[in-house]
């Protein structure tokens, strides 16, 4: 009987190694190298094409930098991205974004965001939130020329929510959520 005990702790330990090992939780990957990489990119990209911006995560408590978010939708859609939080310049933690909407559009496109916590109590409500924001939107992207008219609950004066780099074509009307949650790359 103890044999059969020791057999079954000892089987059901190995398993769990193997189950968590299949798990892809990010542990000795290079997920957080390419992530950094990407988010250097984009911040050297949005301080070259937008000067005013580099005074701005200077005086900010902390920047959540999403370097490629990638969007698709028919009437439901959907995006996603990952993304790299830093305060001064280090990284502290990193981010997916998924998002989910409804209404009219149609198209696909790939942008990249910022947002900006401008005080350290907006900061800390975002690390220790589950990250939702909602928002009604009217937007609209093409290769030339990109933008994005509304409102998020994420662009109220504490953050500042950047979008750029938009390519693709999509347009609608549309209710979205978002959800950032921190990842192990």
């Amino acid at each position: 009987m103890e044999r059969i005990s020791r057999r079954m702790v000892l089987g059901g330990a190995g398993a769990s190694v193997l189950l968590t090992a299949a798990c892809g939780n990010g542990v000795g990957s290079d997920g957080a190298q390419q992530i950094d990489a990407r988010v250097a990119a984009t911040r050297n990209f949005l301080f070259s094409r937008y000067p005013g911006t580099q005074d701005l995560a200077g005086r900010a408590a902390g920047v959540l930098y999403m370097p490629l978010i990638t969007e698709a939708g028919f009437f439901f859609g959907g995006a996603y991205g990952r993304g790299a939080l830093q305060i001064r310049d280090v990284t502290v933690d990193y981010y997916s974004s998924t998002k989910a909407s409804y209404g009219l559009q149609i198209g696909a496109q790939q942008y990249a965001h910022a947002l900006f916590f401008m005080t350290p109590e907006a900061l800390a409500e975002f690390r220790a939130s589950t990250g939702w924001a909602a928002s009604a939107d009217l937007k609209y992207a093409t290769p030339e020329q990109g933008a994005s008219i509304g409102k998020e609950t994420t662009e109220i004066d504490p953050v500042i929510a950047l979008v750029f780099g938009q390519q693709g074509l999509i347009a609608g009307a549309t209710l979205a959520g978002v959800k950032y949650t921190r990842i192990i790359p």
